[in-house]
């Protein structure tokens, strides 16, 4: 009988979010795939998990997918985790998925935590229907999805870095408009979680005078 890829969210943070479940099918997996084994080890330290655990990040899903499914097709159970969130999220995870139900292989993605909900709901802005567009493109494709993006009815939900949090308000300014809302979440679930809400205009004052670390989610009021 072949075995069963797993999908399982691990805390973006605050460690008390892993669900009881997550524990169990992590002790129970044949082995864990993680996007960074030294960021997922203390994690598994702390819930006494001891699996053997493997790599797979963005640059050797391709190479390692035809070693995992092989894995799986012997019957071996496999826990795919990244770094914080649910996997396969704007992390790695579906090029796995895809080639393991190719192989008519079975897939099952655990309930938990992504970064995005919590910031969503924080925003005050409509949740009933919202665009998710994750890290929009470094260079190429930037300008067009921008413009694209000015149109849209629908909040609007951006992951960004520290290092591009500044120059990504500017563009905002530029393509949204100075006096559209946006929300911006940093470093959710952790001890100096802070959600700043305003025009593009005021948050960037905002940031401008305030340390720009952690990572950051970013909610756009929809065009009206």
């Amino acid at each position: 009988m072949a075995g069963k890829l797993f999908l399982v969210p691990t805390p973006i943070g605050n460690l008390e979010d892993i669900t009881l479940r997550a524990i169990r099918v992590l002790k129970e997996a044949d082995l864990i795939l993680a996007e960074d084994t030294r960021t997922s080890a203390p994690l598994l330290k702390h819930f006494d998990i001891h699996q053997k655990v493997y790599a797979h990040h963005q640059h050797n899903e391709h190479q390692s997918s035809g070693e995992i499914v092989r894995f799986l097709k012997e019957g071996k159970n496999v826990a795919l985790i990244s770094d914080a969130g649910t996997p396969a999220i704007s992390d790695p995870g579906f090029y796995l998925v895809r080639e393991a139900l190719k192989n008519e292989l079975e897939v099952e993605c655990l309930p938990g935590a992504t970064a995005f909900v919590p910031a969503l709901v924080n925003s005050g802005f409509p949740t009933d229907r919202f665009c998710f567009e994750g890290f929009l493109p470094l260079k190429k494709g930037r300008q067009t999805r921008y413009k694209q993006l000015a149109l849209e009815e629908r909040t609007i939900i951006l992951y960004e870095s520290p290092h591009r949090l500044l120059k990504t308000l500017e563009e905002f300014a530029i393509y949204f408009g100075e006096e559209r809302q946006i929300s911006v979440s940093r470093e959710l679930t952790k001890m100096f979680e802070e959600t700043v809400r305003g025009t593009v205009s005021e948050v960037k004052t905002y940031f401008d005078t305030h340390p720009v670390k952690g990572e950051f989610v970013i909610c756009v009021k929809g065009k009206e």
